[in-house]
């Protein structure tokens, strides 16, 4: 991950986002898609990479923000 991705991940029965580097979650949340919109927003703010994993700790998915910053050269 580039310095600064924000994780958004499951654990102690709470989704939670973290940014590359810090060592605790800078939010918690009880339900997934307000994890997921809050890590969204810390993503979009700081241009960098979201990864949203699954309640089991695989990658779900991955977003870059701005857009033109992604790698692959696709849609989706």
């Amino acid at each position: 991950m580039v310095k600064g991705d924000v994780d958004t991940y499951h654990e102690d029965g709470q989704w939670k986002n973290k940014a590359e580097g810090n060592e605790r979650a800078s939010s918690t949340h009880d339900g997934k898609a307000d994890a997921q919109a809050q890590g969204r927003e810390m993503a979009s703010d700081r241009g960098v990479e979201h990864v949203v994993k699954k309640q089991d700790g695989t990658i779900g998915e991955k977003n870059t923000y701005p857009r033109s910053r992604d790698p692959r050269d696709i849609e989706g």
